[in-house]
């Protein structure tokens, strides 16, 4: 079947509901994917053809993509801050925001002079890690630091360790609910149960979605990703944060850093979380798009 052809029919079947671009978008990404081909080489190619097992393929694609299933999901990997990660349905798939997030926990520490000979005694948590996207990142720009990644869901950390093998960086798991788990000897970890042993940074993207904002978020995101890792209950929006700072008032080293992505609703009521005696240069910080996405404290 002509590879054009293909094409024709996601637009066809998908405009109504994404969009011409979008649909545009998902279906070179799926040429990129399945048939390695890059997407200029259609228009130089127009009777470019693909056999049976390819073409059921698409339709299975375009089935997935009637019933709202991220793209992601459905090749089972997305890009972050120019890396590959693999995921699925118990991770949430990596954000824009997140990739800002992470580029300012790396220009802070170009800003603060760290050399990766400097970094090897860098000891960074990230708490509730999803994919791994945010510790993956940071090991993988600060090489010689010692990350560790935090998160409730056993099969959560099996993705972590499958993305730190894929982009070639150590990563420690630990399996360990922040809510609860707030003592390092409850943690299988056996170094983190060292006397003495304190983090530099601190950082978490955790649940901060409240169900009244559910309005809002698009239906291939509700009906496909972790609503643990997405929502918290609209009277405590803050109770991942609140236990996070907690612990990082006891765990960072003085002048450690603590970041936060937040809910944009929310930006001064999750900073007056980090307040003296116990942080101080505490920045809230707007994403690209305008909004308060970002934290930032110096423990005292």
């Amino acid at each position: 079947m002509l590879l054009k052809e293909i094409q024709n029919i996601f637009h066809k079947e998908l405009d109504v509901n994404y969009g011409e671009d979008e649909v545009n978008s998902l279906f070179f990404i799926c040429v990129e994917y399945y048939l390695d081909l890059p997407r200029f080489q259609l228009a130089l190619q127009p009777e470019f053809t693909i056999n049976k097992s390819e073409t059921d393929t698409f339709f299975k694609v375009l089935e997935d993509l009637h019933q709202q299933k991220p793209i992601q999901y459905i090749i089972g990997e997305t890009e972050f801050y120019g890396l590959t990660f693999k995921v699925n349905k118990n991770v949430l798939i990596p954000r824009p925001e997140t990739e800002e997030l992470v580029d300012l926990i790396i220009k802070s520490q170009t800003e603060r002079g760290r050399s990766d000979i400097e970094s090897s005694a860098m000891k960074i948590l990230d708490i509730g890690s999803g994919s791994g996207c945010i510790a993956i990142s940071l090991a993988k720009h600060l090489p010689n630091a010692e990350v560790y990644a935090l998160d409730i869901s056993k099969d959560a950390l099996k993705i972590v360790e499958q993305n730190a093998k894929l982009n070639n960086v150590d990563i420690h798991v630990i399996e360990a609910d922040i809510l609860i788990d707030v003592n390092f000897s409850t943690w299988e970890d056996i170094s983190l149960r060292h006397k003495g042993f304190l983090f530099d940074i601190i950082v978490s993207n955790p649940p901060y979605v409240r169900h009244l904002e559910k309005k809002e978020i698009k239906p291939n995101v509700l009906d496909n990703e972790p609503h643990l890792a997405l929502f918290v209950e609209d009277n405590n929006p803050l109770q991942f944060y609140k236990a996070i700072t907690e612990f990082a008032v006891n765990n960072l080293k003085k002048h450690g850093e603590l970041y936060f992505e937040i809910n944009q609703y929310l930006g001064e009521e999750t900073k007056s979380l980090l307040t003296k005696p116990f942080f101080e240069g505490v920045e809230l910080l707007k994403d690209l798009n305008g909004n308060d996405r970002m934290l930032r404290g110096i423990k005292l």
